[in-house]
């Protein structure tokens, strides 16, 4: 005669097991998609530890219905290379949009010297943007000197900017900061657990009134919450060898020009009030 109590055991444990196979598959299903639509590696673990300013931040990937420049489809003008001029200290280039050329669906931006003179890459909106969730899909170039980036900035009515720099001393590090009416300071340096020239990985950060949180692969790492930029600012990314700083950027290697990093998009989602 059967137990029939052990049969319903073995029929609980037979829908507890099935149940979790369809949950794994759904997770990894979740996280494959994620993935595939925004075209970056991700790394999550060996990711480095985030800061304890983002514990308990959920994670947040970029959707495809937020990208607003995507470097495998004809670019429609919204966005322009700048050429022919110079910043100022600490910069050692001049602009060129020789230097910012769209390759097989990527966007190679370049530091590279003719004739004694160097020549950098630097990308920007034509619109202003505000609050809300910035990020972008990109590769570092290697070279010791040289800044990868990608940041909002504006002059108007003052100099307001949030950053994000792969310095060129260290491949295996990133560093956030800020600048408010001028004022900057807030700097933070992650060690992100790989090297970001060897493969394309999603940087970001979600600007809000109160407060900006980083992110890399999709992970909170660092969260500011004093003196927050304000006003309406361009997307920026540029690429460009730092003169007079070492201990900073490490010592300008001229013998790895021409370097070059590559970007796959930028994404852009407006903040919403809750």
């Amino acid at each position: 005669m059967q137990d029939t109590n052990k049969i319903s055991f073995m029929r609980f444990n037979n829908t507890k097991i099935i149940f979790r196979s369809f949950l794994l598959a759904v997770c990894t299903a979740a996280t494959v998609s994620a993935a595939f639509l925004s075209g970056c590696a991700f790394s999550s673990d060996k990711a480095g530890v985030p800061h304890s300013s983002a514990e308990g931040l959920p994670d947040r990937w970029t959707a495809q219905e937020d990208i607003i420049v995507d470097f495998s489809k004809p670019l429609d003008g919204s966005f322009w290379s700048a050429n022919g001029y110079k910043n100022g200290d600490p910069f050692n280039c001049y602009w060129s949009n020789s230097c910012t050329v769209v390759n097989d669906g990527i966007m190679n931006m370049s530091v590279k010297e003719e004739n004694g003179t160097y020549y950098g890459a630097e990308f920007r909106s034509r619109a202003y943007f505000s609050y809300g969730y910035y990020s972008v899909c990109m590769k570092a170039a290697d070279c010791s000197g040289v800044i990868s980036s990608f940041f909002t900035y504006t002059n108007r009515p003052w100099w307001d900017e949030i950053d994000i720099e792969i310095l060129g001393k260290n491949m295996t590090e990133v560093q956030f900061n800020y600048y408010t009416k001028g004022v900057g300071g807030h700097e933070y340096l992650y060690k992100l657990g790989f090297d970001a020239s060897e493969d394309f990985h999603e940087y970001g950060f979600d600007w809000q009134p109160n407060s900006i949180t980083w992110y890399v692969d999709g992970k909170a790492i660092y969260r500011a919450t004093e003196d927050i930029p304000t006003s309406d600012t361009q997307i920026m990314m540029n690429v460009w060898n730092c003169k007079g700083y070492d201990e900073w950027s490490g010592a300008f290697d001229v013998s790895a020009l021409p370097a070059t990093a590559q970007y796959k998009w930028i994404a852009f989602s407006a903040y919403e009030e809750s």
